[in-house]
């Protein structure tokens, strides 16, 4: 099983490497999911989310938009699977995220990947996803 660090980490970098890792039949978790980085300029990224939020037709059958970070990240990462397939429904099984580090886990080694860290961005702008979360409307 792999534990994976969100912290400073850009969210579509981090869920292509793990979306890689759990088709090949990794375990993955992800921790401190609330610090993940979204890049761009921060007023942008606030009204494209809630232009989402407020996209639904009828709201039984449209897309679920999480406004908890944890479900947030892991369903950034089940876009990057071809989740319609089985395999892509096996593999979004072996994948959890997690809001801080949990008492399990805080002995054990996380991996911190150097290609998606923030300090790859060329520009400052960035939002976490927590804050995005918040101002859509989630409780943190």
């Amino acid at each position: 099983m792999k534990i994976y660090n969100g912290e400073n980490m850009i969210l579509g970098r981090l869920a292509t490497i793990v979306a890689k890792e759990i088709l090949l039949g990794e375990e993955v978790r992800v921790v401190n999911c609330e610090k993940v980085v979204i890049s761009g300029d921060k007023f942008n990224t606030f009204a494209l989310q809630l232009e989402r939020r407020e996209r639904k037709a009828y709201p039984l059958k449209s897309a679920k938009l999480h406004r908890v970070s944890d479900r947030y990240v892991r369903r950034t990462i089940r876009g990057m699977l071809p989740w319609k397939t089985m395999r892509g429904k096996e593999a979004f099984k072996r994948v959890m995220c997690y809001k801080g580090i949990p008492a399990e886990f805080r002995e054990k080694e996380l991996i911190v990947n150097d290609k998606a860290s923030v300090s790859k961005l060329p520009m400052l702008k960035y939002v976490t996803v927590g804050e995005v979360c918040r101002h859509i409307g989630g409780k943190q």
